[in-house]
């Protein structure tokens, strides 16, 4: 199976096991990760959440194969039905990350109350060049996290950025070698399932309330966004481009 899920001791653990494909996310894995979450809020054991990958990759994103093939085109689709599910979350968030975390795999983070990372871990957020734009809510949050230049560079040159970089910008708690990353991680989601739940979710709901009309209202307006963009030529060139493993080329494409 590409998603894993179990809960030990109240910690509920969403493990991405598509290793062959750097646990590329398809339209399939967010239904069932969105599943995933639902039976996880629903179930009175369940304390706490924790999204991990493997020790080479977190995701590389979404598969821009899976992606062609059925694409995202409005608020229902799966990825975004996944998001969603996300930012209703009740339960606190803890994310282990090591290897590559693209895309989606860095906006996830910003949703997480927790977020350790391994000290090979690599985030990027490739949106532009893809012909996109930022997605769950990412374009109103890193600019709140990292602040604004930080966040520019970061969204709108898409390149890739360590562990260290990542802490200094807020993004993750703190950094550890890869072979100690996720028992930590585990350790720390105990010591959340251990306390008592309401006062944990109450904290939670205390801490986000101020920005949750805010976060909705970007992700709707993202989605609308990259609704629009996604049959563009700039979007079309650049996953072309990235199939037929070649650098794109934007310069005569008309400007939308």
């Amino acid at each position: 199976m590409e998603i894993l899920s179990s809960n030990v001791d109240g910690v509920f653990t969403i493990q991405f096991n598509r290793p062959t494909k750097k646990n590329a996310f398809t339209a399939a894995m967010y239904q069932a990760m969105t599943d995933a979450m639902h039976e996880a809020e629903h179930d009175p054991s369940v304390r706490v959440i924790l999204f991990t990958g493997n020790a080479d990759a977190f995701t590389a994103g979404n598969d821009l194969e899976d992606f062609v093939n059925d694409p995202p085109m409005s608020p229902d689709a799966a990825v975004f039905r996944f998001m969603q599910a996300v930012t209703d979350a009740r339960k606190p968030l803890v994310a282990a990350v090591a290897g590559n975390a693209v895309g989606i795999g860095t906006t996830l983070l910003l949703h997480c109350e927790l977020v350790y990372a391994a000290d090979n871990a690599k985030f990027a957020l490739p949106f532009a060049k893809l012909g996109l734009c930022p997605e769950f809510a990412s374009s109103f949050l890193l600019p709140q996290l990292a602040g604004y230049q930080r966040a520019a560079e970061a969204l709108l040159l898409g390149d890739a950025f360590g562990a260290e970089e990542a802490y200094d910008m807020g993004l993750v708690n703190r950094v550890f070698p890869k072979d100690e990353l996720l028992a930590f991680a585990q350790a720390q989601a105990g010591k959340l399932a251990a306390l008592p739940a309401a006062s944990v979710r109450t904290t939670k709901q205390l801490m986000k309330a101020q920005q949750q009309a805010a976060v909705a209202a970007q992700m709707a307006e993202e989605i609308r966004h990259f609704a629009a963009m996604l049959p563009a030529p700039a979007a079309r060139e650049a996953v072309a481009a990235f199939l037929e493993k070649r650098k794109p080329d934007f310069r005569n494409l008309p400007e939308s």
